[in-house]
């Protein structure tokens, strides 16, 4: 570094310096209230003021879990994001590319889950962040192993998914059913529909995501959750303030939803509870942390976190999925055509 000269010696530093500071930020909100000094504004009743849109749009691409190589550092360096932004480029350019091959086969607008993408503007694909990991607990920003039992659940759960794809609407996941992500898969960044928007009155808080228009109205006023006999795939939340930060507390789930970017992957238990902490932290940006405990499936609990940016002039569009759900429809009746072909085949075999 002494060879490159002041110049560089300062360029080093001002980037070692950014690093530090993301990192430091990172680090010391996580579980925390901002110790950045900002004081989020009141409502006209007191409470802080979380109201707004605040998209995860640009933390699209950020993985779930960190690639093992960079072990506790969720902080990429300069290199490594060089490549991240590099790839986004390849990425935007793949998406016009299959945009212009689905135009030349004579249709437009592509397919979703087709042989060409859909047009890049249906895509949501977010800009390049330094953050390696949505996960920031454990500090290796990767899942904790399976409970035996989970394991064992998991493997029940693809073996009928290899024998029974489509023997009926119930073997396919709820996202292909358009009912629900979960909780967890409502919110985190992906694909599109990346909208949240919060509203507050007096004693409760209403958190509305985008993604397959889920709604959830959370009382403040101390009262006890519902009786465990009643589940639902979003669970019951609660919340209470903490300082400036809003902690939700949920339970009461079903073991139907997953706890991933798409509502899929491994599937959660009953005895799954879901933290969650909203801490503005600037007039636009406001930290989001998300904590899954849940022992009947992991052997230990782990949080994601990130930042959410305000922008009130996002649209929230619903997730009309019902309405036009030709993809469940046709992995039916695709189902049914193989099954008759299988069968003719077979007839025409002894014949």
């Amino acid at each position: 570094m002494l060879a490159g000269g002041t110049h560089m010696q300062a360029q080093s530093f001002v980037k070692v310096g950014a690093l530090a500071l993301v990192a430091a930020f990172m680090l010391s909100a996580y579980g925390q209230q901002a110790t950045n000094g900002y004081r989020a504004p009141r409502t006209s009743w007191g409470d802080p003021d979380l109201e707004g849109k605040w998209p995860g749009t640009h933390m699209v691409g950020v993985p779930v879990q960190r690639a093992e190589s960079l072990g506790t550092r969720n902080v990429l360096t300069d290199e490594e994001f060089a490549q991240r932004e590099s790839q986004s480029e390849r990425q935007r350019d793949q998406d016009n590319a299959d945009f212009d091959l689905a135009n030349a086969a004579n249709t437009p607008g592509g397919a979703v889950g087709g042989p060409v993408s859909p047009p890049p503007h249906w895509l949501e694909r977010g800009d390049p962040q330094r953050q390696a990991s949505l996960i920031v607990d454990p500090p290796n920003g990767r899942m904790p192993a399976l409970t035996p039992k989970a394991e064992q659940r998991e493997t029940q759960l693809r073996e009928h998914r290899q024998q029974h794809p489509a023997d009926s609407y119930a073997d396919r996941s709820l996202y292909d059913r358009c009912i629900t992500r979960g909780l967890a898969g409502s919110f985190l960044p992906v694909i599109y529909n990346n909208g949240n928007e919060i509203f507050q009155s007096p004693g409760y808080v209403t958190i509305v995501n985008e993604m397959i228009h889920e709604s959830r109205i959370v009382p403040l006023d101390g009262r006890a959750h519902v009786s465990g006999d009643v589940k639902s795939y979003l669970g019951d939340s609660r919340g209470h303030w903490d300082g400036d930060t809003l902690v939700v507390e949920t339970t009461n789930f079903t073991d139907r939803t997953g706890v991933s970017l798409n509502g899929g992957g491994v599937r959660n238990s009953e005895a799954l509870k879901v933290t969650e902490r909203f801490t503005r932290t600037a007039d636009d940006t406001m930290l989001y942390a998300i904590t899954i405990d849940d022992p009947g499936t992991w052997t230990a609990p782990f949080t994601m976190q990130y930042p959410l940016k305000r922008d009130d002039s996002y649209g929230m569009y619903e997730y009309a999925c019902h309405e036009g759900n030709y993809a469940l429809h046709n992995i039916l009746s695709g189902a049914r055509a193989d099954e008759r072909a299988a069968a003719d085949a077979a007839r025409r075999a002894t014949e």
